[in-house]
């Protein structure tokens, strides 16, 4: 009887062994994510797509993740088209991340092949439709059956007539050892803040060291602005005179306003003595990477602490608010493109795609967002 138990102990532990060893041998069937693909991200009524932007960001395109229930890559294959039944397409580019940018070339490609182009003399319209859609599949063989594509996004696009498109906007940078620069005028110099509404004028409020400055257009020592004691000297070229430089007799904050059109300038202190230094400020909205979620950062000056800056950021067409300390207790906003004069919850600031250099200033809420030529 006890060697009976004993081998039926035997027969129960192979047969446990053998079902352990069938266990780990999982399969995994690769099936199609009921979900399927979709775009998340909100698009603009209409795009402007001119060759001076074409290096820039146009949109980014956004779209939910997918899950073929296996443990495989997903490649996401964004497609644009000039027809709405894709019978031809582009290739914008793929990539395994649920996001990819696309440029205002690009999108300037799909619309001449819509048949659109910015010449007055032709009969073809300026502005018109083009499409995209988001192909997720399994793995990197873009030619297997496991796949999902999403609906069709239909974006208006304008390509301005010749003689419609504005000529860029001056912009003056402060230069010299009274500034956060010192005397290079490609140093990431703080510029002035350009009228909204006249763009002969600018504005400054800010701390300055005792010293002395200019103001330059570029990164070059010409075009220049100096000052004669009674109004401003314009150095077109660096063949022409030096102007003499503005002195600052005493460090402390001061409130620049100049006029380029009459010369006029003028300089007096500021009482900076009550304002808030915040620990963060961003900028927030639709325009922006993190949409009306999440604010990008800009970056505190280290010389004025009012001052704050991004270098390079990628814009789409919406709108953005500056805020501090990522809560909306504290925001600034108006209905002025470019710059202009931010008032605590105002309007929201609209935006054109581009890459920029944004500037902000939170002792009087004037900003500028300067273009940046890209590649």
């Amino acid at each position: 009887m006890k060697n009976i138990s004993l081998f039926l102990i035997m027969i129960i532990a192979v047969m446990g062994l053998s079902s352990c060893q069938h266990d780990d041998d999982v399969v995994f069937v690769a099936q199609p994510d009921p979900e399927g693909v979709a775009f998340t991200s909100t698009f603009s009524d209409n795009y402007t797509l001119t060759q001076s932007t074409s290096g820039n960001l146009a949109e980014r395109f956004v779209w939910n993740e997918v899950d073929f229930g296996a443990p495989t890559t997903v490649t996401y294959e964004l497609q644009g088209s000039a027809s709405q039944d894709f019978s031809s397409f582009d290739v914008i580019g793929t990539t395994s991340e649920t996001n990819l940018g696309v440029k205002v070339s690009q999108m300037m490609s799909l619309a001449e092949d819509a048949g659109l182009d910015n010449d007055p003399n032709t009969e073809n319209p300026n502005t018109g439709t083009i499409y995209f859609r988001v192909k997720a599949y399994a793995g990197n063989d873009g030619g297997n059956s496991l796949n999902a594509t999403s609906e069709v996004a239909s974006l208006t696009v304008t390509l301005p007539e010749e003689g419609e498109q504005e000529m860029p906007k001056t912009n003056l940078f402060l230069v010299g050892d009274a500034t956060a620069a010192g005397w290079d005028p490609n140093n990431n110099n703080t510029p002035l803040f350009r009228d909204a509404e006249n763009e002969n004028m600018y504005y400054f409020t800010g701390y300055f060291a005792a010293g002395y400055y200019k103001f330059v257009e570029t990164t070059n020592w010409a075009p220049m602005y100096g000052y004669d004691g009674s109004t401003l000297v314009y150095r077109a070229t660096e063949s022409d005179p030096d102007p003499a430089s503005i002195e600052v007799v005493t460090a402390g904050y001061y409130s620049l306003a100049l006029n380029t059109d009459d010369l006029t300038f003028s300089m007096d202190s500021y009482d900076a003595s009550g304002a808030t230094t915040y620990t963060t400020i961003g900028i927030i909205g639709t325009a922006t990477p993190g949409g009306w979620d999440a604010d990008t950062d800009m970056t505190q000056s280290t010389f004025d602490p009012h001052i704050w800056f991004m270098n390079d950021a990628e814009l789409v067409e919406g709108e953005m608010k500056f805020r501090a300390e990522n809560d909306w207790a504290v925001n600034w906003g108006t209905d002025s493109a470019e710059s202009g004069q931010a008032a605590q919850d105002g309007a929201n600031i609209p935006v054109m795609p581009g890459t920029y250099d944004i500037w902000f200033n939170d002792l009087d809420g004037r900003y500028i967002l300067i273009p940046q030529v890209t590649e």
